[in-house]
C-alpha cells in the first residue's frame, strides 16, 4: 500500500443503521444538487426528500454547511483511495515524477468540480476544510523524496507545490461574481501548467 497519504477516516463506532442513514442522506443530497443546485439544499428539504426525521439530519450534520462538508469528505476519501490503491500513474507503481503530474491532472478537475459544494461547506465563521490540503502536501513530500529532487528544503518545496495546485481553485471560492464553475479551458490551462511546473522541478 502507498503510505504517502493517510485517508480521511470514516466515523468510528457507527451503528449499522446510522451508517445506512448517512449513506442515504449523502446520496439524497447529491440527487438534490444534481436536480436543483446547491442553493436549494436545506436541512428540512433533505429530511423530507430522504424520508427521515429532521432530528436525524440535524444530529448527523449539525448545520447546513455540515451537509456539504460531509459530501466533500466522502468525495475526498474516494479520491484518496485512487491515490492509495488505484491504477498508476495516479496510484502506486509509476515513476514519482509521473505520479506528481498525474495527481495534478486529477486534482484540478476534482477541485473545480467541487467549487459550489466547497462554498456551501464554508460556515460563516469558518473556512475551507484543510485536511485534504495537508494530505496533498504530505503526498508531495514523499514523492519529491522518491524522485531525489534537489532542494534546500523538500518540506518547503512540497508546501509551495501544494499552494500552486490547491491555490487557484481556493481563489475562485472568494470571487463573489462566480455563479458557475470555471469553464473547461480553465482546467486545461491549470493542468498543462502543472505538468510544465513538475517537469521543471524534477529535471533540475
Amino acid at each position: 500500500m502507498d503510505r504517502s497519504l493517510v485517508p480521511l477516516g470514516k466515523p468510528r463506532g457507527e451503528r449499522a443503521d446510522a451508517a445506512r442513514n448517512r449513506e442515504h442522506l449523502l446520496s439524497t443530497a447529491r440527487a438534490m444538487i444534481a436536480e436543483h443546485g446547491v442553493e436549494k439544499v436545506t436541512m428540512d428539504g433533505l429530511a423530507e426528500r430522504a424520508g427521515l426525521g429532521k432530528g436525524t439530519v440535524f444530529r448527523r450534520f449539525g448545520t447546513r454547511a455540515g451537509i456539504f462538508r460531509a459530501l466533500l469528505d466522502d468525495d475526498e476519501r474516494r479520491f484518496q483511495e485512487q491515490v492509495l490503491s488505484g491504477p498508476p500513474p495516479l496510484g502506486p507503481g509509476a515513476d514519482p515524477a509521473q505520479r506528481l503530474i498525474a495527481y495534478g491532472r486529477a486534482r484540478v478537475p476534482f477541485l473545480l468540480d467541487h467549487l459550489a459544494i466547497a462554498r456551501a461547506a464554508m460556515a460563516r465563521n469558518g473556512g475551507f476544510p484543510s485536511d485534504a490540503v495537508s494530505l496533498t502536501r504530505l503526498h508531495f513530500r514523499v514523492l519529491l523524496g522518491e524522485a531525489r529532487v534537489e532542494s534546500p528544503s523538500l518540506d518547503g518545496l512540497a508546501l509551495q507545490l501544494t499552494a500552486a495546485l490547491e491555490g487557484p481553485p481556493l481563489l475562485y471560492l472568494n470571487l463573489p461574481e462566480l455563479s458557475a464553475p470555471p469553464g473547461p479551458e480553465v482546467g486545461r490551462s491549470l493542468v498543462d501548467s502543472w505538468q510544465a511546473l513538475i517537469e521543471r522541478v524534477v529535471s533540475r
